[in-house]
């Protein structure tokens, strides 16, 4: 995306050339089944048992924690959106509190404008 684009045709965009991070869409899957097996060992060795033994917990404990977690990363990303279309309006009603900076020009070069964080 260029720099040359405004905060509103910026946000009209939308979600066009953006990509999530690897980690972003594996990462339900990738704490179930860590979850899921630790938690399997943790309670055979609590119990004293081998390890890897009654292998239906480790399967269980791995299915229900990648589940419960893509719940929770579905539910986080329609929250992020809702929240995401709420601001979205809200420049697209209010253009005027959202004026274009102005660039400043040095020895007849224009200075890229970047965002202070």
């Amino acid at each position: 995306m260029s720099s040359q684009l405004s905060a509103i045709e910026l946000l009209k965009l939308g979600d066009a050339g953006r990509q999530k991070p690897w980690a972003n869409y594996y990462w339900p899957q990738i704490l179930g089944v860590t979850i899921g097996v630790c938690t399997g060992s943790f309670l055979n060795y609590q119990t004293r048992r081998p390890v890897f033994s009654g292998i239906q917990k480790h399967i269980i404990a791995t299915i229900g924690f990648t589940l419960v977690l893509s719940y929770v990363q579905k539910k986080r990303d329609d929250y992020f959106a809702e929240k995401d279309a709420v601001y979205r309006h809200y420049v697209e009603l209010h253009p005027e509190d959202f004026i274009e900076p102005a660039r400043k020009k040095i020895g007849g070069i224009m200075e890229p404008w970047i965002p202070i964080r």
